[in-house]
């Protein structure tokens, strides 16, 4: 799995699917394997599996609110994202955390 990644916003009812959907579609036109994660006031959405967390080369996370069950992904690099961007350039939000996470990679 190439990321996996969860939206969030304060009530959880519009901007955390748009998002979601947005990082899905953006992820599919560039090739690359996601799971996207939804938290808000429904509780989570399709949830990331600790054995898809630890698969997976990066978290991305769409949004300013806390994180349940962050534990899930020990030792995996995370990049925070305004859940904004994540619907308005959806790609260049991925492509960028590519760039940092490769970076790492090569160290």
């Amino acid at each position: 799995m190439d990321f996996v990644a969860i939206t969030s916003c304060p009530a959880g009812l519009a901007h955390t699917p748009m998002a979601a959907k947005a990082l899905e579609n953006a992820a599919k036109e560039l090739g690359l394997d996601a799971k996207v994660e939804q938290q808000g006031a429904m509780g989570l959405k399709n949830e990331i599996t600790p054995e898809e967390a630890q698969k997976a080369r990066f978290l991305l996370i769409g949004s300013d609110q806390k994180i349940e069950k962050m534990e899930r992904f020990k030792g995996k690099p995370a990049m925070r994202v305004d859940i904004n961007m994540c619907i308005k350039k959806p790609k260049a939000v991925i492509q960028k955390c590519l760039q940092a996470v490769e970076k790492l990679e090569n160290k």
